[in-house]
């Protein structure tokens, strides 16, 4: 089964030896995303504003997937607070339906430019 690299601009682009998201058949793997601005690159201010820039970054790559959120089986969150939990929750309840996806929650003592979440995720898609 060949592996297809998937990039697209609409999000921010690898910041490391890293691709955005890998398919392998109808399985996408899509990398972590913090709330960086694909536009700036720059990481935008708040939890509120990160959880939301966070859920666009992995929009756009599952869209440039050939999917959509709603594809998404399994998602997992790093939190550097862990009382930002409920505040996921509710933001999360605007870019999915159920059935929601499978989802793990960790809290983490640092993250990537100073990131407050970090969220990646497996998407199955038909081939």
């Amino acid at each position: 089964m060949a592996r297809q690299v998937i990039h697209t601009d609409a999000a921010p682009k690898a910041i490391g030896t890293y691709s955005q998201a890998v398919r392998c058949g109808g399985t996408v793997y899509l990398a972590g995303q913090i709330g960086l601005d694909p536009a700036t690159m720059e990481l935008v201010a708040g939890i509120g504003p990160q959880i939301r820039r966070v859920f666009e970054n992995l929009q756009a790559v599952a869209a440039a997937s050939g999917g959509s959120l709603n594809d998404v089986v399994k998602l997992t969150v790093y939190l550097t607070d862990l009382n930002h939990f409920a505040r996921v929750n509710e933001i999360m309840a605007t870019y999915f339906t159920a059935p929601y996806p499978a989802r793990a929650a960790l809290g983490v003592a640092s993250l990537p430019r100073g990131a407050l979440i970090e969220m990646d995720a497996i998407m199955v898609v038909q081939d």
